[in-house]
């Protein structure tokens, strides 16, 4: 194993530079019906295991068979982003994180899952739309797993910019607990945005998994 110790003032898995000694872990993962292995560090979310909220959304979220263009943001190591890439194999994929150590694991995890779609495969590196903003880059479709410990109200207005970045009928799915705040933010959702359909996929475990479809 290869281990440094690092030093400094970053501790969250959301942080540009986490704390903490750098040493790859290996998490091997079958993911509707496919076995993926996925390298990860110290730092990054969930680096031990796929965590619960990512597996149910892989399970049970919808993704196109057709050529789209779909953004995994906040990505962590890249499951879901890899597993979209896997599924949805003529599709050109966006995978956006702000932790560093979690951006070079997405690289090698790309390389390791989806060794002949690379070109198609973009790992970018920065705080939600950053990497984007300047490109006018707008999606198919949007998957997050959402940092919950950085508050629900961040939450809600990264959903107030989301239909900016998306095309007509664009969707964006995203996993919530129910005991931090599912419930609240599906009436918020349905009250704030009058033109946009928001649905429940799914409630299993304890995690409700939203497709909302905005610009209709």
């Amino acid at each position: 194993m290869y281990k440094i110790k690092m030093n400094g003032e970053n501790s969250h898995y959301f942080s540009r530079s986490p704390d903490g000694d750098i040493k790859i872990h290996t998490v091997s993962a079958s993911l509707k019906r496919h076995l993926y292995i996925f390298k990860t560090l110290p730092g990054v979310f969930s680096y031990k295991k796929i965590d619960l909220g990512t597996e149910v959304m892989i399970k049970h979220m919808y993704i196109p068979t057709e050529e789209s263009f779909l953004l995994d943001l906040g990505c962590g190591y890249g499951p879901i982003g890899i597993v979209v890439g896997h599924e949805s194999p003529k599709s050109i994929i966006y995978m956006i994180d702000i932790n560093k150590r979690a951006i070079w694991c997405a690289k090698e995890n790309v390389k390791l899952n989806l060794p002949i779609s690379e070109k198609r495969v973009n790992v970018l590196e920065g705080n939600y739309f950053e990497p984007i903003k300047e490109k006018n880059q707008k999606f198919d479709g949007i998957y997050m797993n959402p940092p919950q410990r950085k508050g629900r109200k961040e939450f809600l207005n990264l959903c107030n910019i989301i239909p900016d970045y998306l095309k007509e009928k664009g969707w964006f799915q995203f996993v919530v607990r129910k005991k931090m705040g599912a419930p609240f933010i599906y009436q918020y959702l349905t009250s704030h945005f009058k033109n946009a359909r928001v649905e429940i996929i799914c409630k299993r475990s304890g995690y409700w998994l939203f497709n909302c479809i905005f610009n209709l």
